[in-house]
């Protein structure tokens, strides 16, 4: 029997953003934007997603006077994270 996959990292956005954090610890607003592609607005609501779930926090802080946001995966969303490829990776070997 195959494992249940983690429907919040089954998204193709939300699972990106966790890759990069996962091998970043930690990124800034448009730099995520900026690999992943996803449009702001996007991106945002996918970060919130995550945040709500535990799997990220979210600082909101400024750079002199302009406004930054940055990502940081939380021991919860590496533990999902890793749950997640472990289960994918079920789905690759069945034979």
């Amino acid at each position: 029997m195959f494992p249940t996959l983690d429907p919040l990292l089954h998204s193709e956005l939300r699972l990106a953003v966790m890759s990069l954090l996962v091998s970043t610890e930690e990124a800034e607003f448009p730099y995520i934007k900026e690999q992943t592609e996803a449009t702001a607005g996007n991106l945002s609501v996918q970060i919130d997603k995550l945040s709500a779930a535990g799997y990220i926090e979210v600082e909101k802080t400024f750079k002199g006077k302009k406004p930054c946001t940055i990502c940081r995966i939380t021991p919860t969303g590496l533990k999902a994270f890793e749950e997640y490829v472990e289960a994918l990776k079920s789905y690759l070997n069945a034979h």
